[in-house]
C-alpha cells in the first residue's frame, strides 16, 4: 500500500483492508493498567521461554506510547511477556498488535496469558510461520518487534521495511548478545537510506531502534 493511499484510508476513518482505523488517544479502558500491571508483578519471575525481561517489556511500551504507534507487528510472541506490555501500549493509543508465533505450545500458552492480563482484545496472535507470514502481511506497520530467529532478522527488516510506515520504527532484540547473524542485520539496517537506527542498552540484550525518516 503506498503512502498516499494510507494517509487517505485514515482520513476516511478506514484501515488495512478497509476496516475500521484506530482511534489516536483513544483512553485506556477503566482499571485496564492497573490489571495489566498486577498480572506483570505477580508473574514477574515467571517468564521463560526466550522471553524479554522485563525492563525491556517497558521499553517497548515506552516506546509506542511516546510515539503514538497504533499498527503493531511482533515476529516471535514466545509466551507472551513482550506482546502484553506492546499490547498494553497500544490500549492507550487506540491500536493493535499482530503477533506471530510458530509453536502451537508457546502460543496456546500466551492466548491464556492475554485473556488473564486483560489485553487480548489488543492482540491478533498468529499461530504461523514468521518466514512465511511477515512477507505476506500487507501492513502498513508503524511498530515492528523482531525476537524471533536471529539470523533471519536481515531477511525480516527486507520483507517489512517497505511496509513500514515513515516515521515508525523496526526493532530487534538481542543485539547486544552476539547471536549469530546480528551484526549482519545491524550493518545492513546502518546503511539503510532513510533510516536512523540506535541501541537501547537498558538491559544486557540490547534493543535496536531503526526509524524510518522517508
Amino acid at each position: 500500500m503506498s503512502r498516499s493511499l494510507f494517509l487517505v484510508l485514515l482520513a476516511l476513518g478506514l484501515g488495512v483492508g478497509g476496516l475500521p482505523a484506530p482511534a489516536r488517544g483513544q483512553a485506556t479502558p477503566p482499571g485496564l493498567d492497573e490489571k495489566v500491571q498486577a498480572f506483570l508483578d505477580r508473574s514477574r519471575s515467571d517468564w521463560r521461554d526466550m522471553n524479554v525481561p522485563y525492563a525491556d517489556g517497558q521499553v517497548l511500551h515506552d516506546l509506542v506510547v511516546k510515539k503514538g504507534f497504533t499498527r503493531g507487528l511482533e515476529i516471535g510472541t514466545s509466551t507472551g511477556h513482550s506482546a502484553i506490555w506492546i499490547a498494553r501500549a497500544m490500549s492507550k493509543t487506540g491500536g493493535k498488535l499482530v503477533t506471530i508465533e510458530i509453536d502451537e505450545r508457546r502460543y496456546k500458552t500466551a492466548l491464556g496469558n492475554f485473556e488473564a492480563a486483560g489485553v487480548a482484545p489488543w492482540v491478533d496472535a498468529r499461530l504461523a510461520d514468521a518466514h512465511r507470514l511477515a512477507r505476506e502481511l500487507p501492513g502498513p506497520f508503524d511498530f515492528v518487534f523482531s525476537d524471533a530467529d536471529k539470523d533471519w532478522y536481515t531477511q525480516y527488516f527486507k520483507d517489512l521495511e517497505d511496509k513500514v510506515a515513515v516515521g515508525g520504527c523496526f526493532t530487534a532484540h538481542n543485539v547486544l548478545n552476539g547471536f549469530a547473524g546480528v551484526e549482519e542485520f545491524l550493518d545492513y539496517v546502518r546503511s539503510r537510506p532513510g533510516w536512523t537506527t540506535t541501541i537501547d542498552r537498558t538491559s544486557r540484550s540490547g534493543i535496536s531502534v531503526s526509524c524510518r525518516t522517508r
